[in-house]
């Protein structure tokens, strides 16, 4: 974390960028999917420090495995956060079916997308009856990689630890009390069983961070190197808007 920008000031930085946006939206409070990870934890203890109307929703899909429920209750009960829990593999895998497919034919990679949209859905029809902001988990390594779903966990209102690489998120747990099991777990987007993002991705959150703060990593080939920089230039249309055909008459 840059020295000039302690912890206890990002803290404050980012709930006053909260409590001002959740007023100028006229909303009366937050909505998050709480997964049992450092970066969900974080958003539900800086929500939950603005509002008590944060509503943090498990949304267990297909094989998520249990111990990231868990995580997920035992931060909720630690900050007093209301949850609601869906389960939405009835719902996944009846339109896998409907579709014609088998999931044993199909990339898990793609299923796992699915997953994360229908949580999308589910978020924001909870935000739409009550009244609430979507707020996204997403951090500053995640997005510059495109590690997130298009119009899945990447469709929010807003990103509170978009700015922050995922060692300064950590830090920010440790400063958030979250518990130290969640903060060294290995993070996964919980797409398959046995997924993790560093696996997934070949290099540790640490080099991310080193390669997406501009400074080239130690420990990873040249030609690793470049294919992360090229999933950042490929990716770049992740966080943009959807580009309009300039038509003119």
């Amino acid at each position: 974390m840059n020295a000039l920008l302690p912890l206890a000031r990002v803290t404050q930085t980012i709930e006053q960028w909260l409590s001002d946006y959740l007023e100028e939206s006229g909303c009366r409070g937050f909505v998050l999917g709480l997964s049992g990870g450092v970066d969900s934890s974080v958003v539900a203890s800086l929500c939950r420090r603005i509002t008590s109307y944060t509503l943090g929703l498990l949304l267990p899909c297909g094989d998520t495995p249990s111990d990231a429920v868990e995580d997920a209750i035992l931060v909720a009960k630690k900050l007093n956060l209301e949850t609601a829990t869906y389960d939405l593999t009835p719902a996944f895998n009846a339109l896998v079916n409907t579709l014609g497919v088998s999931k044993e034919e199909v990339d898990p990679i793609v299923l796992g997308n699915m997953k994360a949209r229908f949580r999308m859905v589910t978020l924001y029809f909870i935000a739409n009856l009550q009244h609430r902001l979507v707020v996204g988990t997403g951090n500053k390594t995640e997005l510059a990689l495109g590690y997130f779903t298009k119009f899945g966990d990447g469709g929010v209102d807003i990103l509170p630890l978009g700015g922050l690489l995922k060692r300064e998120v950590r830090e920010l747990a440790e400063f958030h009390r979250i518990p130290d099991h969640i903060i060294q777990k290995a993070p996964s987007a919980g797409f398959f069983r046995g997924q993790t993002d560093e696996g997934e991705l070949g290099a540790t959150y640490d080099q991310l961070d080193t390669l997406v703060s501009g400074s080239t990593p130690e420990g990873l080939s040249e030609e690793k190197i470049e294919q992360l920089r090229q999933r950042i230039r490929d990716n770049e249309h992740k966080i943009m808007l959807p580009p309009i055909c300039p038509v003119k008459f």
